[in-house]
């Protein structure tokens, strides 16, 4: 992510432009090809889009920052702590209207501009939502829930949360991009944390995923397209081929530079759209009372 990384203006220049710089190799494995992306980040620096695959060609077209919000979608990015901390009045302007943070990873990892990412993207209008990276073999799937629950990723009905999300993609430390995990590990423990946050929310939480990392470490399972899906696909003409059992995307990840900072998303329609799905209601159930 050539130039979102660079936007992280707040942080040591001399650092980012270095680990910038690091991060993004010439040819990368596809995802679910079962070699890792990268291997040189650090605990606590994935983020969503780490298994996407790139080209030369298509690094020199994010330079440019063209990407546009594709034609019924409303514009968006989400960001991690590599944008550090960003301006909010300038990213509303360029006609972002929501914003995903990454709030943790896996059950030890706080962002620490998750803060001023998830309040000050509220406090400019726009609709927030938080992000949890999940590291399927470090602990069970309702234990990473509850740390993201504790950490940034709850629901609210106040019209301007989105349901907190689920980031499962390749296994950005390690050669296998499954964690190790059979196909039927992962839907069990993909479950066992979207079961957790339903039960404490009232809301499924939205998946974050790629089609080929789902077909791969999933068996392209069907019984999780309940839960809303937030699609990775870069530079294509639409979000399809869609993984499992989706019929449509919520929320699409088209590329990981343009306007906006970090990686630009669009949600599937208008604003009104936008608020109405936020505002899906359940009770939390007894668990969280």
């Amino acid at each position: 992510m050539i130039r979102s990384r660079n936007v992280a203006l707040t942080l040591s220049g001399v650092t980012v432009m270095t680990a910038a710089t690091a991060l993004v190799p010439g040819a990368e494995a596809a995802p679910g090809s079962g070699t890792s992306p990268r291997g040189d980040l650090r605990p606590g620096q994935a983020y969503a889009g780490v298994g996407q695959s790139r080209s030369p060609r298509s690094q020199r077209s994010r330079l440019a920052g063209t990407a546009k919000v594709p034609a019924g979608h409303l514009g968006g990015m989400d960001i991690s702590s590599w944008q550090g901390k960003v301006g909010w009045k300038a990213a509303r302007a360029l006609g972002a209207r929501f914003a995903i943070a990454k709030a943790t990873e896996g059950k030890g990892y706080k962002n620490p501009y998750f803060q001023q990412q998830y309040d000050g993207s509220y406090k400019a209008g726009m609709v927030h939502g938080a992000y949890h990276f999940a590291l399927p073999a470090a602990s069970g799937g309702r234990a990473q829930a509850d740390y993201f629950l504790a950490h940034g990723g709850r629901w609210s009905t106040n019209g301007r949360t989105l349901p907190g999300a689920l980031d499962i993609e390749n296994n950005p430390y390690g050669r296998d991009a499954c964690y190790g995990l059979s196909k039927k590990a992962m839907v069990a423990w993909i479950g066992a944390f979207t079961a957790r946050y339903r039960d404490r929310t009232g809301r499924r939480p939205l998946i974050y995923t790629n089609a080929y990392w789902w077909r791969d470490c999933t068996g392209n399972d069907r019984s999780l397209a309940a839960n809303p899906l937030w699609m990775a696909r870069w530079r294509s003409k639409s979000p399809a081929p869609l993984p499992g059992g989706w019929k449509k995307a919520a929320v699409w990840q088209y590329d990981d530079a343009g306007r906006f900072p970090g990686d630009q998303n669009g949600f599937r329609g208008t604003w009104k759209d936008l608020v109405a799905f936020t505002k899906k209601t359940g009770a939390p159930r007894a668990s969280d009372r």
